[in-house]
């Protein structure tokens, strides 16, 4: 535990300081989901940094793809590329673009920035794993505000159709999108029912960034026979440094330069 927890805070320090040398970037939902990529890529999915591509592997989708300072600096702690090269994100000619490319980072499974279509891309990777008769498993990461896509609840409906219970997918569920709670602009609320009318087990977990309620919710996802399931997690926005927690203001800016050496004290703390 003290190993992912250690691991988590030297992610949440590559994000600020990525962000803010690049003046750009979406700091807010990536701090938010730190804990669920960190356990995904460090304990529970099989992957290889050395082989990026291979056949067997476990794929994960950043639906969320404005969130991708936090899939490249988890990519970077995991060895997929230098950490160095986190310090050129939105820079012209960086393979670290604002949304993830595929054809250029190396463990990245699908490009996305579109939101309703990572969901989607992972349904369909989901679904070859049947036909192939392959057990690697998709994961996917959305925000809440991404559920008032539409393209979102086809997928959704699509994976329970095909009984695809090898796709997990997580909800990043901080309450918050670039304009505000995601209550006033358009609410998804109930997420579990909607989910459950399409035919999807639904888990809970009410800390989002806790390790133990993280883990047990995968364990019991990983055991459905027939269905998807979706791993709605309870996290605060910009989670770790105080004056961008549950912010909506710092959904998409990046820090100055005396904000992120206070942000870094704090995660140091």
């Amino acid at each position: 535990m003290a190993f992912l927890e250690e691991t988590a805070r030297e992610i949440r320090k590559d994000i600020v300081k990525m962000i803010g040398k690049a003046s750009s970037g979406h700091p807010g939902g990536s701090l938010s989901s730190v804990e669920i990529l960190t356990l995904l890529y460090f304990e529970e999915m099989n992957v290889d940094e050395k082989n990026p591509r291979a056949e067997d592997r476990d794929r994960f989708v950043l639906s969320k793809g404005h969130a991708a300072p936090l899939l490249y600096a988890t990519l970077a702690a995991k060895g997929f590329f230098p950490k160095e090269e986190l310090q050129n994100l939105r820079q012209l000619g960086s393979i670290l673009q604002g949304h993830p490319d595929m054809n250029k980072v190396p463990g990245v499974d699908m490009s996305t920035g579109s939101l309703g279509q990572g969901i989607s891309a992972a349904t369909g990777m989901a679904l070859g794993g049947k036909i192939d008769k392959k057990d690697y498993k998709v994961y996917v990461l959305l925000g809440d505000g991404e559920l008032e896509e539409g393209l979102v609840w086809e997928a959704a409906m699509a994976a329970s159709h095909y009984r695809l219970n090898n796709l997990i997918a997580f909800v990043d569920n901080n309450n918050l999108q670039i304009d505000g709670a995601i209550c006033d602009v358009m609410s998804p609320y109930p997420i579990d029912a909607k989910f459950e009318a399409f035919g999807w087990n639904v888990i809970m977990v009410e800390n989002g960034h806790d390790f133990d309620q993280l883990r047990k919710a995968i364990e019991v996802a990983k055991k459905s026979e027939d269905k998807p399931t979706v791993i709605v997690c309870k996290t605060i926005k910009g989670k770790g440094v105080s004056f961008m927690e549950n912010n909506a203001g710092w959904h998409g800016k990046g820090p100055n330069a005396e904000q992120v050496l206070q942000a870094l004290a704090e995660l140091e703390a």
